[in-house]
């Protein structure tokens, strides 16, 4: 079993910054991809970003990319998301999945799921 925990989230003004990260703890040798959804308020989960176990590999939604970064530390098991020029329509919960090689943007690879962190934006 992986247990992961998000932490980061918070309320920030539009333009604006904000890392959140994803510590996992249990049988981390079993991790591959890690990756980072997203739930807008009434609207279903979407990919945001992932990475492949080695880090070499990053893969981004075409609504994120050039403003988030994803960045892993296996020494210290967690996975950091980067976000920058944050936009109104970046609110949403923002979960951390931990599951096999394969399709990043595909939820049913993913094993294992954060309980999610709130990010906020302002306009």
């Amino acid at each position: 079993q992986v247990r992961l925990v998000e932490s980061g989230g918070a309320l920030v003004e539009a333009g604006g910054s904000l890392r959140i990260s994803c510590a996992a703890s249990g049988d981390t040798f079993t991790i591959s991809t890690v990756g980072w959804f997203r739930r807008p308020p009434g609207k279903e989960r979407e990919f945001v970003a992932a990475v492949t176990r080695s880090g070499a590999s990053k893969y981004y939604a075409d609504s994120v990319k050039g403003r988030f970064t994803i960045s892993r530390d296996n020494d210290k098991n967690t996975v950091t998301l980067e976000m920058n020029n944050l936009d109104p329509d970046d609110t949403a919960v923002y979960s951390c999945a931990a599951g096999n090689d394969g399709n990043p943007r595909r939820e049913y690879l993913y094993r294992f799921w954060g309980p999610g962190t709130q990010v906020t934006v302002s306009s």
